[in-house]
Order: C-alpha cells, then structure tokens, then sequence
C-alpha cells in the first residue's frame, strides 16, 4: 500500500543518531538477576512447585506459570541458586513478586531446552503450545502473551499478520538493529505466525527514516510470494496498532474492537525473532535487544541482556550516568515510565534505558487550557484529552467514559503539544483507571 497516513500524530525530535549505527552487543550475564513474575499482560505466575530458596536452577528452565489462558511462564535466565523469592520494584510501579537468583557463572542450559523436532511436521496448535511453553510475549512493550493473539475465536478469520518495524517511540533503536542484524529470522517467524493462524499474507511496516532496514528487509522477502514491506511515512505513534494497521491495509479497528475482528493479527520484529529461536531451538524468552541512550549515559548501546539484570548494571556497563542526569525512564521518552532508581529489573517489556540530563528535562508549571485544540488535532484516535481531562479531575468518571477514554493508548501526544503544559495523558491515564475499576465492580 506504501505510504498510507494516519490523522493526528506529531513529529518530535528523534534522536536516534545516537545509537542507530550500534550493533547491538552482548552484556555478559550478571552475578545476580531479579525475575519478576509478573512481566505480560494478564495472570501473575506463581513459583512452581519446588523453586524456592536454597534450590539450584538452571538456564532457560521454567520456573514460574500460571493457569490463566492470557498468562505467559516465566523462566531462569542464568544457572545458579535461587537467593529469595519476595516483593520487589517493578519497572510498572509497584513492587511484584520476584525470584533473585545468584549466577554460578555455570550458564547451564536446561536439559528441556532443546529443538522441537522436524518443523515441518508441527502443527498450528503445536506452535501455540511452543510459544506458550517459552514465555513469549509482546516484545515492542505492550507484553501481551503472544499464543493468545495466535489463538483466535473460531469465528474470527485472520488473513493477513502485521510485523511492525516502525519504531515510532524517539531515542529507541533496537528493533531497528534487529532488522539490520536479524532479518532471515524476523521473516521465519512471521511465517511461522501465518501458519499458526491460517492466515495468507504478512506486511512488516518500516518507517522510512529506516531506509537500511527497509532495503535489508525488501531483500529478505525477494523471494517470498505473501510477505511485503510496506515503507511508511515517519510520524509518531505510528508503531501503534490501530495506526500501523491501518496505513499497512486499509482497514481500521472500531472502537472498544480488536485488530482480529477486521481480520489482522499484529506482531513487533523481535516477537518474531523470538518465535523462531523458541521454534528452531526450543529457547525461551530469556533475553532481548535493549537500546541504552540519552544525553546522561557516557556509553549509550544496543545491548542483548537477559531478563531479571538490574538497570544498575546495565547503566555501569555503559560508563556510568554523567553528573547532571536528572530524570531515568524505562521505555521511551513518549510512553516509558520516569523511574525513582535504577533498583529494578529489565524485564521482557523492557525496550529501552533512557538517561536524561538537565538540558532535557524541566518541571513545567501547567496553566489553565486555552481551547486552542491542539490537543485534538494531535490525536490519533480523534479524542477530545482536553475535555476527558477535565472529567477526570472532577472525578466524573462516567462523563470521561463516555467521551471515549479508554480508546486512548496513552501515546502522550496531547500532553506534548499542549502549550498549557496540562498533563493531559497521565489525567486520562487516572480516568481510565477509574473506569475499569468501576466496571470490574
């Protein structure tokens, strides 16, 4: 389809010349590694029977579950002994339970962990239970178990599977570099989601301030009859699911919907690359690309770090934080969440480790709104955040409903065009909140 656009969106200052052309580079595994059990959307895991103090586990060996359906198991990352299992921060906000398990420095692979067998023999329902079995979740940051979004209702046909390469978020490049680096492996794996779903074409959408990883990926699919690369218009959130997916089909998610009742199923790049190595290896999620960058990292990277290693250590292999850094967010500087320390886990969601100096960061004293709309004009799902804004701090919970507040992803486009400075995406994250509590009642 080629350059399709979105309404709304904004162009901020991109920043990713810091580390696009980093390859990324393995972290040598921690001493210690603190794995929450709670990294995806859905059920908490519980320990299994057996991990508990004192036991030695090994790499790659589940340690965790759930019986939830929307639940994703969580596994050892390194060979060692299990030091305590307890509540622990968590890059979300709230202490978790988490097992901290002490290194050997043994790296030990579990015994399970070993090829599925003849990948042409394995059926879809066998590569639902492959990928349940290694813990893959949403690697763009959402973490949402990804043998769910392969399990669609019967009644729902998917055709078509979006592997979004877009990278919208500012200072983020490691999804790029998986690109550049990964592309045979990101193509297998969407191949291997079209045969999980019964699906007949994949489209992975790349902004085109990618231009390499266009032209490595285009290459990768030469051959390929279904699989197209669609280059798309650089404009934030483009990465966003309803946006990527409408500029890479033509179709648009209704409101309250989900991509597959309009017959899509969408993927990030490294939840592909994910599924192959779960698919061709038997490896479970025990690691993935982290960009570390901002103007208050000494050595910004793109490193390949395994779940549970404290942002700490990532930030000491990394030269340190230089003196003025005065904000540390996990994620990007749009949607990632402004850290107290770095005392917490990198976790499956984990994209990016950002440093931000004085010069990036001030504290903005809001005034009232000034109708100006260009909130309105920003956002992407055609909202009003002004006015669900205004709901929300009145504590009108049904009003801000009703104006459609929980169709908002929290893109934080409104609050960064808005010349009042209102804080306008964390009064429609309080609304939202308010809303599903309301309802769960």
């Amino acid at each position: 389809m080629g350059s399709a656009v979105f309404k709304g969106g904004i162009h901020p200052d991109y920043h990713k010349e810091i580390t696009a052309s980093m390859a990324v580079s393995k972290m040598k595994a921690p001493s210690t590694v603190v794995i929450p059990l709670q990294q995806h959307i859905g059920a908490p895991c519980e320990p299994l029977d057996g991990i508990e103090e004192g036991v030695r586990v090994k790499m790659g060996q589940k340690i965790a579950d759930s019986s939830g359906f929307v639940s994703a198991p969580i596994h050892a990352s390194v060979s060692g002994t299990i030091k305590t299992i307890g509540a622990y921060n968590h890059p979300l906000g709230r202490p978790v339970k988490a097992i901290t398990i002490e290194s050997d420095e043994q790296e030990e692979w579990d015994e399970k962990v070993k090829p599925p067998g003849n990948i042409d023999d394995l059926s879809p329902d066998d590569l639902r239970k492959i990928i349940r079995e290694a813990g893959i979740v949403g690697l763009g940051g959402a973490t949402f178990p990804a043998h769910v979004k392969l399990s669609p209702p019967p009644e729902k046909k998917i055709d078509c599977v979006v592997i979004n390469g877009a990278e919208c978020e500012p200072y983020l490049t490691a999804d790029h570099r998986i690109m550049l680096e990964k592309p045979e492996e990101i193509i297998y794996g969407l191949k291997l989601m079209i045969k999980a779903l019964g699906a007949e074409k994949g489209v992975i959408g790349i902004e085109e301030n990618k231009a390499d990883a266009i032209s490595v990926m285009e290459q990768a699919v030469a051959g390929e009859e279904n699989i197209t690369v669609a280059p798309l218009h650089t404009k934030y959130p483009q990465g966003a699911e309803k946006m990527l997916i409408l500029v890479t089909t033509g179709r648009k998610v209704p409101s309250g919907g989900l991509p597959l009742d309009i017959g899509v199923v969408n993927h990030n790049v490294g939840t592909a690359v994910a599924i192959t190595n779960a698919v061709r290896e038997g490896k479970p999620l025990i690691e993935r690309v982290v960009t570390i960058t901002g103007s208050g990292i000494n050595k910004p990277a793109n490193l390949l770090i395994r779940v549970g290693t404290l942002v700490s250590d990532v930030i000491e292999v990394c030269g340190g934080l230089k003196e003025d850094t005065r904000k540390l967010i996990t994620g990007g500087p749009m949607m990632g969440l402004a850290q107290p320390n770095a005392d917490m886990p990198v976790i499956k969601g984990t994209s990016g480790i950002l440093a931000l100096t004085d010069q990036d960061v001030y504290i903005a004293e809001s005034s009232p709104c000034i109708r100006c709309a260009k909130c309105v004009e920003a956002c992407p799902v055609q909202l009003l955040p002004t006015s669900i804004a205004q709901a929300a701090e009145h504590d009108l919970f049904k009003k801000a409903e009703k104006l459609h507040a929980m169709d908002c992803f929290e893109c934080g486009c409104c609050s960064y065009v808005c010349p009042s400075k209102i804080p306008l995406t964390q009064w429609i994250r309080v609304a939202k909140a308010e809303i599903a509590k309301a309802n769960k009642k």
